[in-house]
């Protein structure tokens, strides 16, 4: 067996999260509302690279169930790794939305319709499937423990509200009638599920936090997927207002794009909580000595939907203070993305990403022990 063949052993869903984290540069990059010379180049490269990356994953999985099935099946019923199934579907569409955004300058603009309406079906029926039967396992079969939710949570059913953002920007590309309608509202009812599901786990991770504390892991940057349903949301509900005049009467449309601020603005506000509460979280688990891991992408796709759901509220309101918002909130993004991804170059190429996990009981959250007298 050649190294390469052994390391797709302990290959996992969750290295999915990179073409989601590397993808989601390039769509923030091509939607920034501020001009700045040489980012559209910048993301037409992420793109590619992303859509390259997503090819050897795919490839990948595919060796790793034909060499490793055992290894591949046993993903399901770990408490912790089963939740990134939901990473697959999620990196279709990034890649699908980048060719609407960026690749239709790079391979055209019927190719481009073309491929996001392939990576997109397939990234819809995916995504509706792990937010159907993830939770499944987790109500019937999986072990879980008072202090287990984490962000990883998030992961299943936070594809189909990817697939309401980027549903919406094919609206304009399909023919006027019944199916565009039925477009639009499919993507309503995929924004409704992963929204009402989300605000669940949120609240659930929130009241963990509260009561048991973190784990003080590895598993702290997962916090940041939190911004996943939130930032994609207010994307969504942007996207899906502006093209609402194409398939609905007007003075519907006309509501539809009122609830994208109406929505969208109260979201925000408790994002940027959120960001600082994770920020603080972060912080402290590193200067305990956090290593790094996989885990640390979720800095990434999560943060770039808040600059897309940022960006869609500088057009909907035309406020100059959320076109500002955008920008730092994507040069942070760019940072982060750095830094995670020369992380994970790194650790490929030394071979430490692919090692076997330890053998260990459940992840337990504790808080700080209280100071002495």
């Amino acid at each position: 067996m050649t190294t390469e063949l052994a390391r797709l052993q302990n290959f996992g869903p969750n290295w999915f999260a990179s073409v989601m984290g590397t993808g989601i540069v390039a769509t923030a990059g091509a939607t920034l509302p501020v001009h700045v010379p040489g980012l559209r180049g910048f993301a037409h490269v992420l793109w590619v690279a992303a859509a390259a990356l997503l090819i050897a994953l795919v490839v990948a999985v595919t060796v790793q169930w034909a060499r490793h099935p055992k290894v591949a099946r046993s993903h399901a019923r770990n408490p912790q790794m089963t939740h990134f199934y939901g990473a697959a579907p999620m990196a279709l569409m990034t890649v699908a939305t980048g060719a609407l955004l960026s690749g239709k300058d790079l391979i055209g603009e019927r190719a481009a319709v073309d491929l996001a309406w392939v990576l997109w079906t397939a990234g819809t029926l995916g995504g509706l499937f792990t937010a159907a039967t993830i939770p499944f396992l987790m109500f019937t079969q999986l072990n879980v423990e008072p202090d287990a939710a984490f962000g990883g949570w998030l992961m299943p059913i936070v594809p189909p509200m990817v697939s309401a953002a980027t549903g919406a920007l094919l609206i304009p590309h399909m023919a006027p009638g019944t199916g565009r309608t039925t477009m639009l509202y499919g993507c309503y009812a995929m924004f409704g599920l992963s929204l009402v599901a989300g605000m669940i786990i949120i609240t659930m991770i929130w009241s963990r936090l509260a009561l048991y504390g973190t784990s003080g892991t590895t598993r702290v940057p997962t916090l940041w997927i939190v911004l996943g349903p939130l930032g994609q949301g207010i994307t969504a509900a942007g996207l899906l207002g502006a093209n609402a005049h194409l398939a609905v009467a007007p003075e519907l449309a006309s509501g539809m794009n009122v609830f994208a601020v109406l929505f969208g603005v109260p979201v925000w506000g408790f994002a940027v909580l959120w960001i600082v509460l994770a920020t603080e979280l972060t912080v402290r688990t590193l200067r305990r000595g956090m290593p790094f891991a996989l885990t640390w992408w979720s800095l990434t796709f999560p943060v770039g939907t808040f600059v897309t759901g940022t960006t869609q509220l500088a057009h909907h309101t035309d406020l100059p203070a959320f076109e500002v918002a955008a920008a730092v909130a994507y040069v942070a993004l760019l940072g982060t993305w750095g830094l995670v991804a020369v992380q994970t170059a790194r650790g490929s190429l030394g071979g430490s990403l692919f090692a076997p996990q330890p053998a260990a009981g459940p992840i337990k959250a504790k808080k700080d022990p209280p100071p002495k007298p």
